[in-house]
């Protein structure tokens, strides 16, 4: 409710005013009077309207039914005494501004009843000073009818923008926690797989540099291309998060696997028809996590990569004929969490099977939504 009360101190423009000469009117009414009784009451519940009304704001629950009694109460009494109605602007302010529905229609109700009770007994009793205001009268009564409606749609509305914009903020802080767990992952998989063939290379080319000077100068070499290479992915990878094409990414995988004396089996290029950059990019990050993995857990002779185009997903499989991975060392820079965590982000999958080796299938679907894409981004 303090809230509400602070936003009654925010109005622009002629509200202020307006509720300034609002505030200062009904003294005018009260001094019509001829008895000073009469004086003195209309004073004492015009001070009493006010303290009231500014409680009433600060109220919540329980207390808000009776405070729009009392309001109410004397809004009933000014008219029928002093034939002042203006105090019904401020209560119909005030109904706007309660959030509850059932508490808002419950003092909308008796408002307008009461409003209307009071306007038809001077009507009847045809008081002069009150025959004269009847076009305002008017004015005022459609101003009670639907001023409640209106605070209160634009406060409920301000409530929603307020929760979308908070649930807009956490929406962003965990897009922006994906994006930077799919960065080390993407830097993982880049630099992870050159690396390891850097580390590959080097070692034999130290093995080779008495034994074969010119076969290890060319090793060195590729150690150096393969430098290169790492270095303009990650630029590129972080610069500009471009996709990478499975084709492309083939070339790398033999490369790695040569390094490693492991016989590649497979295609030397896949044909993928009507398939995204997005999605050629999560299979190349798939198949060159499971290349590494081959190269360092599995003890392998061979390795086979096959890519089968279904109706409505790109199935990849993986195979070696190593010692396979048991389940202790799933989660032990396996590289699997990780492939999983990518794959069922873009609702795709993986299978672990164990048939003389080991056998990954990763399928990734292709109608992936752009909300994942831009996840992804």
């Amino acid at each position: 409710m303090k809230k509400r009360f602070a936003s009654f101190g925010k109005s622009s423009g002629l509200s202020p005013y307006i509720w300034i000469i609002l505030s200062l009117l009904p003294f005018y009414f009260i001094f019509q009077s001829s008895s000073t009784n009469e004086i003195v009451i209309g004073i004492t519940l015009t001070i009493l309207f006010f303290i009231s009304f500014r409680f009433a704001f600060l109220s919540s629950r329980w207390p808000v039914y009776f405070w729009v009694c009392l309001l109410v109460g004397i809004s009933v009494a000014m008219t029928v005494m002093y034939q002042f109605i203006y105090f019904s602007f401020y209560i119909a302010y005030y109904n706007g501004n309660i959030r509850k529905r059932a508490a808002f229609i419950t003092a909308y109700v008796i408002h307008l009843v009461s409003t209307i009770g009071s306007i038809n007994y001077n009507l009847v009793v045809q008081d002069p000073l009150f025959i004269q205001q009847i076009p305002i009268i008017v004015i005022v009564f459609i101003g009670i009818v639907l001023l409640p409606f209106s605070l209160y749609n634009r406060k409920k509305q301000d409530k929603l923008e307020a929760e979308l914009q908070l649930a807009n903020n956490r929406i962003a802080d965990l897009v922006k926690q994906e994006e930077r767990q799919r960065i080390a992952r993407d830097l993982h998989d880049t630099l992870g797989q050159k690396l390891s063939l850097i580390g590959l290379k080097s070692d034999l080319a130290r093995k080779l540099i008495e034994k074969d000077p010119e076969r290890a100068k060319g090793e060195l070499l590729d150690v150096q291309q393969t430098a290169r290479t790492a270095l303009n992915e990650v630029r590129n990878l972080v610069s500009s998060m471009r996709g990478i094409r499975v084709n492309d990414e083939i070339v790398l995988v033999q490369q790695m696997l040569r390094a490693a004396q492991i016989e590649y089996t497979g295609a030397d290029s896949f044909q993928l028809v009507n398939v995204s950059l997005f999605v050629e990019n999560v299979l190349s990050m798939c198949m060159k996590e499971a290349v590494t993995n081959i190269v360092k857990h599995s003890q392998a002779f061979s390795c086979h990569i096959s890519i089968e185009q279904l109706e409505d997903s790109v199935r990849m499989t993986v195979k070696d004929d190593g010692v396979g991975l048991s389940r202790q060392d799933i989660g032990k820079g396996s590289g699997l969490p990780g492939m999983r965590e990518r794959l069922e982000f873009v609702n795709g999958s993986l299978e672990l099977r164990s048939e003389n080796g080991t056998v990954l299938v990763m399928t990734v679907p292709n109608n992936v939504t752009q909300h994942d894409r831009e996840g992804m981004k």
